[in-house]
């Protein structure tokens, strides 16, 4: 019987699914949070500075290791162009 240590352990560790996450894994895992922290910054910042705030709402609330996040600023936010007299 597991006391809750090594229960806590193996789940932690994915044993409990029959692999062995090393420690590439986790060099991977949190490569992929700062790069989506990043992209999610910069669109947060833009979305609220353009007052977006349907977009601002979406892209906090979704994780999608910065592919929407990217999206939205290379191509939903473009600024219309108005027109100078």
């Amino acid at each position: 019987m597991y006391n809750n240590f090594e229960w806590g352990r193996q789940m932690m560790s994915g044993s409990w699914l029959g692999m062995s996450f090393g420690a590439g894994f986790s060099a991977i895992f949190i490569l992929l949070i700062a790069w989506s922290l990043v992209w999610k910054g910069m669109a947060l910042w833009k979305s609220a500075r353009h007052a977006h705030k349907v977009w601002f709402v979406v892209l906090l609330v979704t994780n999608t290791a910065g592919i929407l996040d990217i999206l939205y600023l290379y191509v939903f936010s473009k600024k219309s162009k108005s027109i100078e007299r």
